[in-house]
């Protein structure tokens, strides 16, 4: 048979001829009157070559063919309305779904945590895979739907196609060792500029506190370059460094190591923290419900 040939309507009928056993009480549950009904049961007998339906006493009562056709023609109504048709709402207590988030290293320490607790007790068949990778590929992984969220400073997804929410705004101070000899509540310009200095370059690229840096003609004494902000919690306690570093890295950094936070010299430029995300998944209600997690938790 040419599934063409097959009008899925049928299998409506079929499926109510099974539960009433009437074409009269068939066509009443399903919304047709009764010569559509009688009508469609005629379809059926010429498409399956069988009567499939016999009157018998009250009832009409399916025939072999009739009965071994019923499991899989079941089948395929559940999956219509339990899948195709299901409501788009997301039940965030009963779904079972994995999102994948960017976010840098320093976000899964600062902004994965207070999600994760949030889905221990909303949400708890919902997991999270959370991934850092550059900012060119964040793009790429968005729109492949590889990913349905990006949670930081990601400028290059400023543009056509994405969607993005302001979660907070950050500036930047200078983070030293405990027991660091030379700097007091803030270092002074002489300081900064004479010391050596841990700098963190994520991927490799140039960001938006070395643009302004090279803008002012300020020089740092680089002692040592990392890709990963936790790095700097073994790199700087004890050292007589100074990292430059976003307040939420910095209090993040202070909770696991010996280090203090300090203003910087000058007024550096803010930075905005955004949650963005594809217009492929704008509409998507279960993304939709980790936006709202994330923009309830960290937004400030």
């Amino acid at each position: 048979m040419d599934p063409r040939s097959l009008d899925l309507n049928l299998l409506v009928v079929f499926d109510a001829m099974l539960k009433h056993r009437s074409v009269t009480r068939a066509s009443e549950a399903i919304g047709l009157s009764q010569p559509a009904a009688s009508a469609a049961v005629a379809r059926l007998r010429a498409l399956f070559d069988d009567q499939l339906f016999v009157k018998i006493g009250a009832e009409m009562k399916p025939t072999p063919r009739a009965a071994a056709l019923a499991p899989s023609v079941l089948r395929v109504m559940d999956t219509v309305r339990d899948e195709i048709l299901q409501d788009s709402a997301f039940d965030a207590a009963l779904a079972r779904r994995t999102f994948t988030v960017l976010t840098p290293d320093i976000g899964e320490v600062a902004f994965i945590p207070p999600i994760l607790e949030r889905l221990a007790g909303q949400a708890p068949g919902v997991r999270i895979r959370s991934l850092a990778m550059p900012r060119n590929a964040a793009a790429e992984a968005l729109e492949s739907g590889a990913a349905e969220l990006a949670i930081g400073y990601f400028p290059d997804l400023q543009k056509g196609n994405f969607f993005q929410q302001r979660l907070f705004k950050t500036s930047y101070v200078c983070i030293v060792s405990r027991g660091h000899p030379g700097v007091a509540d803030k270092i002074t310009v002489k300081q900064f500029q004479q010391a050596r200095h841990a700098v963190v370059s994520p991927d490799g690229r140039e960001h938006l506190l070395e643009r302004w840096l090279k803008e002012k003609n300020i020089e740092r004494d680089v002692f040592i370059e990392v890709s990963h902000f936790m790095s700097l919690v073994a790199i700087v306690p004890g050292s007589e460094l100074v990292a430059t570093v976003p307040r939420e890295i910095a209090q993040v950094i202070a909770r696991h190591a010996g280090i203090r936070i300090v203003d910087a010299p000058w007024k550096t430029p803010p930075i905005e923290v955004h949650q963005f995300w594809h217009r492929r998944f704008h509409k998507d209600q279960a993304v939709i419900w980790l936006r709202g997690v994330v923009h309830e938790l960290l937004r400030h």
